[in-house]
């Protein structure tokens, strides 16, 4: 491949150059599971094939016609799969907020004309299943997580034959840097949702251009924890992908701590009110902790060694409170500072 033309071609960019062991990463059963590029291959293919068995396509190419398949979950491998599995089969995949109202999903589904949705778990499967008498298009819902009653995604995986998987390439030859790729929904804040089409050049091309600003190495783990369901975070991953960065996803906000430790990753993306919070427990620990005064100044923060409470890592933030531009954790060893060995550069949204 000389050039990526979808997203959907980080795939055989990864396994044309240096497939990964650990491609993607996510928590279960309190061990981490990673998989490789190759397995990654295999599972989009078969999902692919298996949407395929279910009636998802293409249609006549056109944004009307195309399936659309709705997904409504946290950030897990399998999010990706499924963005990949439905992308290369030329179907439209639609992401919505595990939060969201029962009356704004209601609307979502309708207007999309979902035909079909994979949730996390029990509580989302049940919040969907109380739509299906009134949203009409949907026929299928499947969950990530084993619940009673409800159809396991492998269910689909294991509906993919040799016929089906032959199916997918002639489609996806198809697919074009122009075509649509993915839908997202507004908020609602300000009157009913709003589909937003984006092609594969809206996002690949924001990729690609944000490659220069990459940091240098090979081998780099990056931790995820932003929601997939914004287009940034979304953005990132196949930043990360293209680039042969292993991602990592956190098992909750409440876990990033105890996630960073255990990964100890090169990288990630967050946002401003994210780091907040970071400060003020830092901060607040600190005064616990009879951190002198003057190690405080207006433009950083400096952790002498010794604080016990926080290990042995120095947090040096310097930002333009509240839009820090960079973060660095350094001279540390078994905090977060012994994780990162790169500046971390904090992507932000234009303001």
């Amino acid at each position: 491949m000389t050039e990526a033309k979808r997203l959907f071609d980080c795939i055989e960019y990864h396994l044309e150059r240096k497939p990964l062991e650990d491609m993607l990463a996510g928590k279960e059963g309190g061990q981490w599971k990673k998989y490789s590029t190759a397995a990654v291959k295999d599972t989009v293919d078969k999902l692919s094939a298996g949407l395929l068995s279910l009636g998802i396509s293409c249609g006549d190419m056109s944004a009307e016609g195309r399936d659309k398949v709705a997904i409504l979950c946290k950030n897990r491998p399998e999010w990706v799969m499924l963005d990949l599995a439905v992308q290369q089969i030329g179907a439209v995949l639609t992401p919505i907020y595990p939060t969201i109202n029962v009356n704004e999903l209601e609307f979502v589904l309708n207007d999309a004309q979902v035909k079909t949705v994979f949730v996390n778990d029990e509580e989302l499967f049940l919040k969907v299943l109380s739509l299906k008498e009134k949203v009409h298009c949907l026929k299928d819902i499947y969950t990530f997580e084993h619940v009673p009653n409800a159809k396991h995604w492998k269910e689909v995986t294991a509906m993919a034959t040799p016929e089906l998987i032959a199916q997918i390439k002639p489609v996806a030859d198809s697919i074009t840097y122009e075509d649509l790729a993915t839908i997202i929904y507004t908020s609602g804040t300000t009157g009913t949702p709003k589909g937003v089409m984006l092609s594969h050049r809206n996002i690949l091309s924001n990729v690609m251009a944000s490659m220069p600003c990459f940091p240098p190495g090979d081998e780099m783990r990056s931790l995820s924890f932003l929601p997939l369901n914004h287009i940034f975070e979304r953005m990132v991953t196949y930043l990360y992908l293209f680039r042969g960065t292993s991602i990592y996803y956190a098992e909750s906000l409440d876990t990033i701590g105890e996630n960073l430790k255990e990964v100890q990753p090169h990288m990630f993306t967050t946002v401003p009110r994210l780091l907040e919070k970071v400060y003020d427990r830092i901060m607040q620990k600190a005064m616990n902790s009879r951190v002198p005064r003057k190690s405080y100044s207006s433009g950083h923060i400096v952790l002498p060694r010794n604080l016990k409470s926080i290990k042995t890592w120095v947090l040096c933030i310097i930002l333009n409170w509240p839009w820090p531009t960079k973060l660095y954790l350094v001279n540390g060893e078994k905090g977060w500072g012994g994780i990162l060995n790169v500046s971390l550069r904090v992507v932000l949204p234009a303001r």
